[in-house]
């Protein structure tokens, strides 16, 4: 579940994880719930190939590993990134990627991941191997909110207003930061003689037009 903080307004989405095992049956109900958590996790933009991600990563468990192999889906945060990944108990099995136009059909799912993702990889442990892969999602910091390309240039903006550095703030200090940021643009609009108001109606307007 996603936790908005108090004082910031960011939202903390926590890692999570489902065992399940690797059959055909399984793969519906894994995408619904992987629907569902990103819907609260206000990242609809990624939901359809979140959902290819995980029906193609069971599918080359149960090609490659076996059909009812205990598995672990494991979802959650790298950055602005969502990670798909699964963890399966065969280090061996390494998955491969070959072209759209090979007549080997055993890395098409390999390649479909590849394609939607940004990037994918594994890493293996002692007796597993997980398999992720990052997809981009429209957030402009980890525990942001998504609301378009105004929202995204705005929150770039004011996030190097704050002088965090580049690093993360929360709403209440992307708040201030607005309010200076508008201070300073009136200034500026009265020093070059502009009319304040008439600038701010217009800002006004062009707000309430695009259903703000």
């Amino acid at each position: 579940m996603p936790v908005v903080n108090g004082n910031d307004g960011c939202m903390t989405r926590k890692s999570w994880e489902l065992p399940f095992l690797a059959e055909p049956a399984e793969v519906a109900g894994l995408r619904r719930v992987m629907r569902l958590h990103l819907r609260l996790w206000g990242l609809p933009d990624v939901v359809e190939a979140a959902e290819l991600c995980v029906s193609e990563l069971v599918a080359n468990v149960i090609r490659h590993v076996g059909e009812g192999t205990p598995s672990t889906l494991e979802v959650g945060m790298n950055g602005t990134h969502l990670r798909v990944a699964l963890r399966d108990p065969d280090a061996s099995a390494l998955p491969t990627l070959v072209h759209a136009d090979s007549g080997d059909e055993s890395g098409r799912g390999m390649a479909l991941l590849d394609a939607v993702s940004d990037r994918w990889g594994v890493i293996l442990g002692a007796s597993s191997k997980l398999v992720w892969c990052d997809l981009a999602t429209s957030l402009v910091t980890p525990g942001g909110h998504i609301g378009g390309p105004r929202i995204a240039k705005g929150e770039a903006c004011l996030t190097l207003y704050a002088g965090t550095g580049g690093e993360p703030a929360g709403v209440a200090v992307l708040e201030e930061a607005a309010i200076d940021l508008i201070t300073d643009l009136l200034h500026w609009l009265s020093v070059h003689g502009r009319d304040v108001d008439e600038a701010l109606d217009r800002a006004q307007t062009r707000f309430e037009v695009a259903g703000g």
